[in-house]
């Protein structure tokens, strides 16, 4: 029996393999993917946190589709769903969804199309979700998975909490035997913990993927001129997808109007527009009709665009929980991005004021201090922002502000001993501020009740000052040596990474603080290209048009054709046959054959022009040759024209061959020509290299005809 299940587990596994290549293009899976699907194939529960872009849906698209019946999507927003929806079915996937854009006859015909099994993938809403009715049709189907996308939303400890999400508690009784797979791109162990209570999947493993998005560069700037520096930003961006995010509607409204001025085609959006206008903004955004959206945090969650090169915030934000999800809306498709955080302390003290007004007072002002803890850091920030999240990064990341222009570092290995010797020492039960007093010694009266001045650590940082104190505390803690737990009056906790401090000898660096106006900012935000980048960028651009071109005769979004991503590499390998574009990563056997000629008859004509121009580019040569074939040349006659040896032209036949090129190989061999290599071949194999059958051959057949007769040979078998 046991046999028989790892037999199952192993053919699901293999299939997963397949589908993921037929329908999304990619041979191989991203870290954790494999894993998370090959325990909801086991029918387990699964909570799983991967950031943005990192490839959560495939999560559970992958198993809807290895698996017999519908997989169900819970999707908080429309405009997400219908997105997903739609990018699936561009990949050839049977996918539909369920809400209230739809009237009772559409919403009638997709029920019909699931009780014919004909649907793989069900997104709906939360309110669809929970009507008695409709749940009681889904009972009569057979239900594979059930996945909740932004699972954030069902705690109340989680910073998008929507009330609507907290009354799934009996999705685990009604279809009991299904897997549940929560998702999330942002959730500390607090909302984690919730999101499984809620669901009552507490056993369910979690899988959490490192939060690191390397492809970001993270950037903090003092908020002094900050449209100026934005208007150079974009200045030096041009064509380039981009949100920028403001506190206010009215700051939406100001900033997009002097973009506008300044000549930029920059939008506003936020919850105050009616909800047309909102969803015209977005399409137009998602459609890359519009480049730059000036937009509060009402927008964003629903945007499925994979191609958004900066995030920008004008404003701080008010945790980093929202920051790092709306950051993370940039460079979805894995190529360099950039993010900007401007910082001032008016932003502070508004923000401070919504906290006032706000409920769970003190844990939204806790999460307001590491915003600004993260803004104001000496350290690496990505070091930080991770290090909030529990994912230690070791080595500074190279990619920010702090890591391009490095403070002053020194060994503070024995002061973070000390601090988390006193964390130790009160038995976790104290906050920063007063671990502070401890380690100067203060009188205060509260740290005597608790006797605090009776431990081994008191007084033994009395030669810092408080203020230096606070921000080597703040260092600390951003580099995930104590935490803060918000749940429990908010004392500070050690961590798994204090131990290696304490007790094995980890060193620590700090940084001597500096304020963030004494640090110096680089003013450029420019990367100097090469020639080749050059060349690469001008086949990337022409693939980006014709995608807009091919977008727009079939009302798609321009992303569900290909990515940014994939016409890059397209830019990079040059594939001007089906074969070899179907070998790009994220063409899949569907697109392959909606769009593959196109796209390879423009990769076509771009290398013709270049071969034609006398351009030495990437791919260029062959045209070259090929050009002076097709006029009926001889191979000695180009090989003269072109300064290269006869060897050198047979080896570029031999390439435009394996290319798909019209070349008749047989034109450039004799027949006893192709027998002597045929013996050789017999002799040695045909996997020996060239020179041992030169050799055989007594030379009497030069490497080039060699290499022609062994691809005659091969594909004659």
């Amino acid at each position: 029996m046991e046999v028989n299940q790892q037999k199952l587990e192993t053919d699901q596994m293999e299939k997963a393999y397949d589908i993921l290549n037929k329908y999304f293009g990619f041979d191989s899976f991203r870290p954790l993917q494999a894993e998370i699907i090959e325990h909801a194939l086991a029918g387990k529960d699964s909570l799983v946190l991967m950031p943005t872009g990192g490839g959560k849906s495939l999560c559970f698209q992958i198993p809807a589709l290895v698996m017999e019946g519908t997989c169900i999507v819970l999707s908080p927003l429309i405009s997400l769903m219908q997105d997903q929806v739609e990018g699936l079915r561009g990949n050839g996937v049977k996918a539909a969804f369920l809400n209230s854009s739809q009237d009772q006859y559409e919403q009638q015909g997709i029920e019909r199309e699931l009780q014919a099994g004909e649907i793989d993938i069900l997104y709906v809403s939360p309110e669809k979700l929970t009507s008695s009715f409709f749940l009681s049709f889904l009972e009569t189907l057979k239900i594979n998975l059930i996945a909740i996308d932004e699972a954030h939303c069902i705690s109340s400890w989680g910073h998008d909490f929507r009330p609507e999400y907290t009354q799934l508690s009996f999705l685990k009784e009604r279809f009991a035997g299904v897997p549940i797979m929560a998702l999330t791109a942002t959730a500390d162990r607090i909302t984690r913990e919730d999101i499984l209570a809620q669901l009552q999947i507490e056993a369910a493993n979690q899988f959490v993927s490192s939060f690191d998005r390397p492809n970001l560069s993270l950037k903090v700037l003092p908020g002094k001129d900050r449209l100026n520096v934005i208007l150079r930003f974009i200045e030096e961006r041009p064509g380039q997808s981009g949100i920028i995010y403001c506190l206010s509607r009215k700051g939406t409204e100001d900033l997009a109007k002097k973009l506008n001025k300044n000549g930029i085609d920059a939008a506003f959006y936020h919850a105050g527009m009616s909800s047309r206008d909102r969803a015209q903004i977005q399409q137009d955004f998602i459609y890359d009709r519009t480049g730059i959206i000036c937009a509060t945090i009402a927008f964003g969650m629903g945007i499925d665009k994979s191609n958004v090169r900066f995030v920008m915030h004008y404003n701080l934000p008010k945790n980093l929980e929202s920051y790092y999800q709306e950051i993370g809306r940039a460079g979805r498709d894995g190529l360099a991005s950039d993010t900007v955080l401007f910082f001032t302390y008016a932003d502070v003290i508004k923000l401070q004021s919504f906290v006032d007004q706000a409920g769970q007072k003190d844990l939204q002002n806790e999460k307001l201090k590491r915003m600004i803890q993260y803004a104001e850091s000496a350290h690496c920030r990505r070091k930080v922002l991770l290090g909030y999240f529990g994912d230690d990064l070791q080595e500074d990341c190279g990619n920010c502000d702090v890591c391009d222009d490095p403070p002053e570092r020194f060994d503070g290995t024995i002061i973070a001993q000390k601090a988390l010797s006193c964390i130790a020492r009160v038995k976790e039960r104290a906050g920063m501020n007063m671990i502070v007093d401890v380690l100067r010694g203060s009188a205060k009266k509260d740290l005597i009740q608790r006797g605090y001045d009776k431990i081994r650590t008191y007084g033994a940082g009395a030669n810092i000052s408080a203020y230096h104190w606070s921000r080597y505390m703040l260092q600390l803690l951003n580099l995930g040596l104590f935490e803060i737990a918000y749940d429990d009056h908010n004392v500070v906790k050690l961590t798994e990474q204090s131990e290696a401090v304490l007790f094995k000898g980890k060193k620590i660096e700090l940084v001597r603080p500096l304020s963030l106006s004494e640090r110096s900012q680089k003013k450029t935000f420019t990367r100097k290209k090469s020639k080749t980048q050059l060349v690469q960028e001008a086949l990337f651009e022409a693939l980006k048009t014709l995608r807009a071109e091919i977008a727009a005769e079939q009302k798609m979004v321009p992303d569900l054709i290909f990515t940014d991503a994939t016409l890059l590499e397209m830019s990079n390998k040059r594939p001007v046959t089906l074969r070899n574009l179907r070998e790009t990563e994220g063409v899949s056997e569907y697109k392959l054959e909606q769009f593959g000629e196109r796209f390879t008859k423009l990769i076509f004509d771009f290398l013709q022009e270049k071969a034609q121009a006398g351009e030495k580019v990437k791919g260029s040569t062959y045209f070259q040759t090929y050009e002076l074939l097709q006029q009926g040349k001889e191979l000695e006659a180009i090989a003269h024209e072109r300064g290269l040896g006869v060897a050198t032209i047979y080896g570029h036949i031999a390439h435009l061959y394996l290319e798909g090129f019209n070349v008749d190989l047989k034109e450039y061999i004799t027949t006893p020509e192709l027998f002597a290599v045929k013996r050789a071949v017999d002799k040695h194999g045909q996997s020996s290299n060239t020179k041992q059958h030169f050799e055989f051959l007594e030379g009497k057949i030069g490497y080039g005809k060699i290499k022609i007769g062994m691809l005659i040979l091969k594909n004659a078998k």
